[in-house]
């Protein structure tokens, strides 16, 4: 779409400011974010590649087309809703192949989950995290690219390690493998500083962000609210379980062992011995600027029962 057809986001009156696109709605933090934006009033697209959704009060299901078949036709673009603000929950990495869709449901404001990832994992030992952290880059600079040539606002948001009722990859994996095998290996102290951030507050961010009038065309890191060696981290999940914690040091060739051995379980398959590397570095991110900008406030690293797997 050219430059000519767009006009900055608090120019176009005429817009249905209340529309908001959801991409990856079906997400964890999609999960956490839909009842904050329908209590706002919100009318929300919930875009999904399953029409087994149910549409409800203020929210309607869309099935999200496959890439090539998306064209910025005029007859298609006359027919399309206008959506002028949109969060994509989705990997960043995939966005690039809805551009044209955002394009046709006239956006003006996009918010794009990305993570922390892009700096912790890109100096990794494991070739697929290094590859993983190169792919959020360039995703990060592509939606940023786009953004400015279509004359939309972006916001990226980077949360560090999600976690959250049970359906994270980090946490909840953490407490399935205490609860499998009655320990948890640790590689050296593991003394390694984290941040968790609940799905809840990093919904919150977003929401924050499309609502506030907050800087745009910029990234922020969101952190957790509290900072904890990778141990103690570790160890609150054996309390939450109520259990003593057995944490057993292991040396990194037993680790790796180990874990080339449990990645021929399915569950466990994307573990690897950077993992364990990671367990004595620190991966802390400030997030005072967006404290600043659109008062964000996450909670600290609790875990009642409702955020553990069933």
């Amino acid at each position: 779409m050219s430059e000519s057809r767009q006009k900055p986001f608090s120019e176009v009156k005429e817009l249905p400011q209340n529309r908001i696109g959801i991409l990856g709605a079906t997400s964890l933090v999609g999960t956490c974010l839909l009842p904050l934006l329908n209590e706002t009033g919100w009318l929300i697209t919930a875009c999904s590649r399953s029409t087994d959704e149910q549409p409800g009060k203020g929210l309607q299901w869309q099935r999200l087309p496959m890439p090539e078949s998306i064209s910025l036709s005029p007859a298609l673009q006359k027919s399309a809703d206008v959506i002028p603000n949109w969060i994509c929950l989705a990997p960043i990495w995939v966005l690039p192949d809805y551009f044209s869709f955002f394009e046709v449901h006239g956006a003006r404001r996009v918010v794009v989950l990305s993570s922390t990832s892009r700096f912790t994992k890109n100096e990794s030992t494991d070739p697929e995290e290094q590859a993983t952290a190169l792919q959020i880059a360039n995703a990060e600079a592509r939606v940023q690219e786009w953004a400015e040539r279509t004359c939309v606002e972006w916001v990226i948001l980077r949360p560090t390690l999600i976690y959250g009722f049970g359906q994270d990859k980090n946490i909840a994996e953490i407490t399935r493998f205490i609860r499998r095998f009655g320990f948890f290996p640790l590689f050296g102290k593991a003394s390694g500083l984290r941040q968790p951030i609940h799905a809840a507050d990093v919904a919150s961010a977003c929401l924050a962000t499309i609502e506030a009038s907050c800087p745009v065309n910029r990234a922020y890191n969101i952190s957790g609210g509290e900072t904890l060696s990778y141990r103690n981290m570790v160890t609150r999940v054996f309390i939450s379980l109520n259990r003593r914690p057995r944490l057993l040091t292991v040396p990194l060739w037993t680790f790796r062992l180990a874990v080339t051995l449990l990645r021929y379980l399915p569950r466990y398959q994307n573990w690897s011995a950077a993992m364990a590397e990671r367990m004595n570095q620190d991966l802390v991110f400030d997030h005072t600027e967006a404290a600043r900008d659109f008062a964000f406030k996450p909670r600290s690293f609790v875990l009642p029962t409702e955020d553990l797997p069933s």
